[in-house]
């Protein structure tokens, strides 16, 4: 999700300046990934690159290991003997913070399927899959639409330069989200986006450490809020996502209360995270590729691939993580048990062996762009990237055509100062002309 409070940094603003990554004499005090390098949250792909071609599974001084090579990462995402329960990690550097935080308010491990292993998560998987179906997905593609342009319209109202990401990318998934869900109009709409940018830290290596208090304060204020919305839904069950949730029957299994509480939450926010990330970061780069974007434009053909391009080029979530449960070899490397493995699903993405000469650079027309892996792969897929690539299809395209002349109104452009979820934080565009304007 992109941070509102975020601005353009080179490293993260809470890090003292002694951990930029730098010593008194410019040497690096990390190898490998470093996320406190000077631009890397403006562009980690050039890091990327160099640990494809030098040290393509990476034992990081974080104590993790970095996988860049998307055979590699697509091997660990499907392999078996992995976990994506931090209980079974070893190295505690970034858990031991919210681990502490948790036991100080006497927290509970989540039950959602983001953190939970087979036989567990296959059953509720299995569970909430049957509220989140193809079919109920595939019903939502006019009403996405509408959104988009109601959006549009009201971006278009506010004239001069206007920013994508608050007018577009990040209301409109967070609607679709909300009114998929069924949520009572009595929830505050802007305090649970608030809690949502603050949860959703607790992805990122770099964040969660640093801010584990605010983060368990503002998962228990939305675990509240979820579960009077799950009270008030099955008191007034309707025709959406939470009423299937808390009816989900498998030969007379279901959801437990903390289950649905859990997932509930997950939906919410990975409902409209990783979209954020693709509209804002899809459009960026069609901005810059001016070629792209009339091209798009101007083929209608094109708009289902350039999407699957786009989640190629500009992966809305950077890494995925495992740990492994026995030693695994990868590339010649062992991984111990307990230890975490990053696959980085952005580096993958332009890996020249998978993709060829040309993995660096935008094409729309890209035959195998939907081999990409920014939805991750195996039994952990994300349950949304059809509503993910709905969004963007029914969003990126429309925009462009209603508006011919839109353009970035400057290039020095603002990212979420975020590892995982790497997103525009604010896009400054001039729309120009309305075709839709009487």
């Amino acid at each position: 999700m992109v941070d509102s409070s975020a601005s353009s940094v080179n490293a993260p603003a809470h890090l003292p300046d002694d951990e930029s990554g730098a010593g008194v004499e410019g040497e690096p005090l990390m190898s490998g990934l470093n996320p406190f390098a000077p631009g890397f949250y403006d562009d980690p792909y050039g890091q990327y690159r160099d640990l494809r071609e030098n040290d393509p599974v990476h034992h990081s001084p974080m104590g993790l290991w970095f996988l860049s090579r998307w055979a590699d990462c697509h091997q660990v995402l499907r392999l078996g003997g992995t976990s994506v329960n931090e209980a079974n990690a070893v190295i505690r550097d970034r858990t031991d913070a919210l681990e502490a935080a948790a036991r100080e308010r006497g927290a509970r491990r989540s039950r959602s399927i983001l953190g939970t292993d087979p036989p567990d998560h296959t059953r509720i998987r299995k569970l909430v899959s049957k509220a989140f179906t193809p079919r109920t997905v595939a019903r939502l593609e006019s009403r996405v639409a509408e959104v988009a342009d109601e959006r549009m319209t009201a971006a278009a109202a506010v004239g001069g330069t206007v920013d994508l990401i608050a007018e577009l990318a990040f209301p409109l998934p967070f609607q679709v989200i909300h009114e998929m869900l069924g949520m009572p109009d009595s929830i505050d709409k802007g305090h649970l986006r608030s809690l949502s940018q603050t949860v959703t830290q607790v992805l990122d290596p770099v964040l969660a450490m640093v801010h584990a208090d605010e983060i368990f304060a503002a998962s228990e204020q939305l675990q509240v809020l979820i579960a009077e919305a799950v009270a008030w839904k099955r008191a007034n069950p309707g025709d959406d996502l939470l009423t299937g949730l808390v009816q989900a029957e498998d030969d007379g299994a279901t959801l437990s209360d903390e289950e649905l509480a859990d997932n509930v939450t997950l939906l919410y926010l990975a409902g409209h995270e990783t979209t954020v990330n693709l509209i804002g970061n899809g459009l960026l780069a069609l901005l810059r590729h001016p070629d792209q974007a009339t091209l798009l434009r101007n083929d209608p053909g094109l708009d289902q691939g350039a999407i699957e391009e786009l989640l190629r080029y500009e992966s809305p979530v950077q890494f995925s993580r495992r740990i492994a449960l026995e030693p695994i070899e990868v590339a010649g490397a062992t991984v111990g048990p307990g230890e975490i493995m990053l696959t980085g699903l952005g580096a993958a993405n332009r890996d020249p062996a998978k993709f060829g000469p040309t993995a660096e650079e935008l094409d729309i027309t890209r035959a195998d762009a939907h081999h990409h892996i920014s939805f991750g792969s195996g039994v952990h897929h994300c349950l949304g990237a059809a509503l993910a690539r709905l969004e963007g299809r029914q969003t990126i395209p429309r925009l462009l055509r209603r508006f011919p002349e839109l353009a970035l109104a400057t290039d020095d452009i603002d990212w979420n100062g975020r590892m995982v979820l790497r997103g525009v934080a604010h896009l400054p565009v001039e729309l120009g002309p309305d075709t839709h304007a009487a």
